[in-house]
């Protein structure tokens, strides 16, 4: 077969994917891989890189041979990953120092509260754009510094390498120890806490609060361009684009003027609005970030709201209570009842992200009574990840002036429809999905095959947008109220249960 597709490798937070897209952005053929979670401790939350790596060489293989391709046949390779996951390892070897520590881990509380309480939160948010908070690469990384042997040596001698994901993958595929390519992109260098976000480039100041070695870090470039050719895996194919996964959904979403926004729904919950090439600020406890950055374009910006636990809620659900078999079946025993009962849960589990920020938060169950049974704690489960969102697009609204009057969704939970329903009745606006779900994958593998002219321009990419499902809203105003009145009192009483370590 002569057909010429592009593929992505997916690395998420509990599997990597590998899906090969042809022109029309239609989905050839996908293979998947689970990865270990490691629970070290209370808040810990680990990742064997190299058992990511190995899954990536068998992926990507096998996803070939189910579209009956060959490695010739791929114009382009791109990457999306969980973006904040934080690995060093050595230069020479190859080998991880330690396991990678993932967006999820709480560990770096300390360091956070002593960087707050030294004076540097102005810093950086005005350098980087983000206030410091355990969520972001930069106090990881001084973590491991601090507590990893030999670490903090090597680095300074230049033989101890930093970097996210994309990073780390990159770095393999195009050699490794023989040559491979230390990069990472600007959307993930974003999220770092180190890079300025208006030159785009690391901070001196930023890395003196940090106390890390400009050394270890990988040289900064844009989401669109060959960064180098394999060696491994798919040899002779080049990498050409990454992005962290929730900006790369913002491309696949075709997300390409401001005011547009998404929100991808997987272990967690992410929204981002295009604000153009002008840096929104946000007092509501957004995030401002890099959007994308294609080739020698201009930067295109974004507001976004992070929620921790959306799809991982639904799996606690199941793993931990034992109240369902499989994940779709939440939403048939969530219609085993017409309502909630008067039950919130609130899923502080690590701590509540945008946008109230509470690292001291745990999760709640409140207003049981001996009426509640498991349809309605199934209910409570999925509205939950309505209401969050509800906060974010509030504080969206207010930050951009640029309000939400559609919300484009993708990831697996979109294929709950009573969850969808319930997003467009407390949001007041209208939801749509698009024909095929994996907008993350797919924008890495549009920036890749916008790099070596596999498309030609960014209209071409959204005619290759079409929408599957629409949702709109049929909730009584009043009862909206209601009931967002009650979740924010279920929220607040989920607050100052931890104190920093």
């Amino acid at each position: 077969m002569s057909e010429r597709v592009v593929a992505a490798i997916d690395q998420g937070t509990t599997s990597t994917r590998c899906l090969l897209f042809n022109r029309a952005g239609r989905m050839l053929a996908v293979a998947q891989r689970e990865h270990r979670q490691h629970y070290p401790r209370p808040g810990r939350v680990e990742h064997d890189v190299e058992e990511i790596w190995r899954n990536v060489a068998s992926i990507v293989p096998a996803a070939l041979r189910r579209a009956g391709l060959r490695p010739e046949n791929i114009a382009a390779l791109g990457i999306a990953n969980q973006r904040e996951t934080t690995v060093v390892w050595d230069r020479h070897t190859g080998l991880p120092l330690a396991r990678a520590i993932t967006w999820q881990d709480t560990r770096t509380d300390g360091i956070v509260a002593r960087l707050t309480a030294a004076g540097h939160g102005e810093l950086f948010s005005s350098v980087c754009g983000l206030a410091p908070a355990t969520y972001f690469a930069g106090p990881r990384l001084r973590w491991l510094l601090d507590n990893v042997p030999g670490a903090r040596a090597g680095a300074e001698r230049g033989d101890v390498l930093f970097g996210t994901m994309e990073t780390w993958l990159i770095w393999r595929l195009t050699g490794g120890p023989d040559g491979g390519v230390h990069v990472t992109d600007v959307t993930n260098a974003s999220r770092t806490m180190m890079m300025d976000i208006r030159t785009r480039e690391w901070s001196p100041k930023l890395l003196a609060a940090l106390d890390v070695p400009e050394r270890m870090l990988p040289r900064i470039r844009s989401n669109s361009e060959v960064y180098g050719t394999c060696t491994a895996v798919l040899p002779g194919v080049p990498v050409a684009g990454a992005l962290g996964d929730q900006q790369a959904a913002l491309v696949g979403q075709t997300c390409f003027a401001p005011g547009e926004a998404k929100c991808t729904y997987g272990t967690g919950a992410f929204l981002l609005m295009n604000t153009g090439t002008r840096m929104a600020e946000s007092t509501h406890g957004l995030i401002p970030t890099m959007g994308y950055v294609l080739g020698d374009d201009a930067p295109v910006y974004a507001l976004e709201g992070s929620i921790a636990m959306t799809g991982s809620l639904v799996q606690w659900f199941r793993d931990s209570l034992g109240l369902i078999d499989t994940a779709p079946q939440i939403e048939t025993l969530a219609l085993t009842v017409p309502d909630n009962g008067g039950c919130y849960i609130v899923p502080a589990f690590s701590g509540l992200y945008a946008p109230r920020w509470h690292p001291d938060a745990r999760g709640v169950m409140v207003g049981l009574t001996s009426y509640i049974d498991k349809g309605h704690l199934a209910r409570a489960v999925l509205e939950a990840t309505g209401w969050q969102t509800r906060e974010v697009v509030d504080a969206m609204n207010a930050d951009s002036g640029l309000p939400v009057t559609r919300l484009k969704v993708d990831g697996g939970m979109t294929a709950n429809h009573l969850l969808m329903q319930f997003l467009a009745d407390v949001l007041d606006v209208p939801v749509e999905r698009p024909l095929g779900s994996e907008a993350v994958s797919l924008g890495a593998a549009y920036a890749a095959g916008l790099a070596v002219g596999h498309w030609s321009n960014l209209e071409t990419l959204r005619a290759n947008w079409h929408r599957a499902a629409a949702w709109e809203p049929a909730m009584d105003p009043g009862l909206r109220r209601r009931e967002h009145a009650n979740w924010g009192r279920a929220v607040d009483r989920s607050y100052d249960w931890v104190e920093p370590s």
